[in-house]
């Protein structure tokens, strides 16, 4: 499967016509150990925190194969951690749905932190921690939105308004909200039907098309992404049906009336025949994140890409290109002083993730000439040594530090013999050239056949 991937991630960049490495092209999509969808991406303590459904790598009866949510995080925009699994249908102990686990988002109140889940035919439900990254645990055992139309109760997004007051938005094709209580896991139910208040889809909220019945309709579709910014709040969606694009309307008030404003993203090749997208500021630059099949070239196995942008000056928001470039400027350097974890990267090929909760997460999978890229790595002065913590129940091999791209300069090899089990974990140690400044790095992996070791973290020393 890994090596399928590559020759997906070169012949998509350039088309049948040329092959070139994407270390030196691509920074989207910026997940590429994982297939991950339905960004919902949350800024907390100076971190951005994504959280992502879960493509699986094998699709069961041709259809979205989801069981489990995921978390990343990045201080840099640029270089993503990997948290790994922080949530999945086994943490909901009241039903036994085993697939499903589609759109999330999160939001940190009180010092707590509430994940809202859509669990496909059974609505929607919440779980709690007190950690971004998890464990998440079901803090009311049993589904958060009881309706009467389960089956289009997906897709929430929540955020909290100047007042205190918390909203949770959801719906296909249709779109609802609740005012959630201060504890974020029920809601007022003075409200609306039950406490569930419906939205009217007039053509003046979400603009027009024909439905599929022939009747007018809106172009909303799915997907909503609700936030405030200035004081105007925006619903932003996945729209038009299928191939989805990206719409979005505004409001002066959370319960309206919306104004269609037009489209955000228009559908690209590599898109996937649905959309999700979610938009963050954050120090001082606006992001929308969405999903695409550039790895995959399949809708059923998704990828999560960013773009940065800007409002224009009436808060309006612009048409936004999909690229593959993504985000080139990165708004912090990472220091390498400090340990990293193997598995913050900005592009790898050929490498997987995996992890538990004794083990944490680490890279595997590795194989000769599978390498990741990490972005902006501040040397400083220069350093003398570099130090890994790396497991194998194999013949090993050696890790290649080079500058820029994987066949930039050497300035570092580093061997890694049989520590006598795949997480058995040694620390190992080389000289490196010194070199001065920011550099983007490259670890390319090398050895004989078959997978050579696992791969958890490293570091510099001077």
């Amino acid at each position: 499967m890994n090596k399928i991937l590559n020759t997906f991630y070169k012949i998509f960049l350039v088309g049948a016509a040329v092959v070139v490495s994407l270390s030196t092209k691509a920074q989207n999509p910026i997940i590429q150990t994982n297939f991950t969808a339905d960004p919902a991406p949350m800024v907390y303590d100076g971190t951005v925190y994504l959280y992502s459904s879960h493509d699986e790598d094998s699709t069961v009866n041709n259809f979205f194969t989801m069981y489990d949510w995921r978390c990343y995080s990045s201080k840099d925009m640029v270089n993503w951690t990997d948290h790994g699994v922080v949530a999945s249908l086994k943490d909901f102990a009241w039903m036994d749905k085993t697939n499903g686990a589609w759109a999330p988002q999160c939001i940190e109140r009180n010092g707590k932190f509430y994940l809202y889940v859509p669990i496909h035919g059974e609505g929607i439900s919440v779980l709690v921690s007190d950690s971004p990254t998890g464990p998440f645990t079901d803090p009311i055992g049993k589904r958060l939105i009881n309706s009467d139309h389960i089956w289009q109760d997906i897709d929430p997004t929540v955020a909290i308004d100047n007042n205190g007051q918390a909203w949770l938005f959801w719906g296909n094709p249709s779109l609802w909200y609740v005012k959630l209580n201060e504890d974020m896991t029920s809601y007022d139910h003075s409200i609306g039907q039950n406490g569930i208040v419906s939205i009217e889809m007039t053509a003046e909220a979400f603009g027009s098309k024909e439905g599929r019945d022939g009747k007018p309709g809106t172009t909303y579709t799915e997907g909503p992404w609700f936030y405030k910014r200035n004081n105007l709040y925006y619903m932003i969606y996945a729209a038009e049906g299928i191939p989805e694009y990206i719409s979005y309307s505004t409001a002066n008030s959370p319960e309206g009336p919306w104004t269609y404003k037009g489209q955000i993203m228009k559908r690209a090749d590599h898109l996937a025949f649905t959309n999700h997208a979610g938009v963050i500021d954050f120090k001082g630059n606006s992001y929308i994140f969405y999903h695409d099949q550039a790895l995959s070239e399949q809708g059923f196995k998704r990828s999560v890409s960013v773009e940065q942008f800007s409002y224009n000056t009436d808060g309006s928001i612009p048409l936004i290109t999909p690229t593959k470039e993504g985000v080139i400027n990165n708004i912090a350097n990472l220091d390498p002083y400090q340990r990293v974890e193997a598995e913050t990267i900005a592009w790898s090929e050929g490498l997987k993730t995996a992890g538990n909760s004794q083990e944490g997460v680490y890279v595997t999978k590795i194989e000769n000439g599978d390498y990741l890229k990490v972005r902006n790595v501040d040397f400083g002065k220069g350093a003398k040594t570099f130090e890994a913590s790396v497991a194998s129940f194999s013949q090993g091999g050696k890790i290649e530090i080079r500058l820029s791209n994987p066949d930039g300069e050497l300035i570092g090899t580093i061997d890694v013999e049989n520590t006598g089990g795949w997480l058995k974990w040694a620390t190992v140690k080389s000289n490196i050239k010194k070199i001065n400044g920011v550099h983007d790095i490259c670890f390319v992996f090398k050895g004989s056949e078959g997978e050579l070791f696992n791969f958890d973290w490293w570091k510099l020393n001077k």
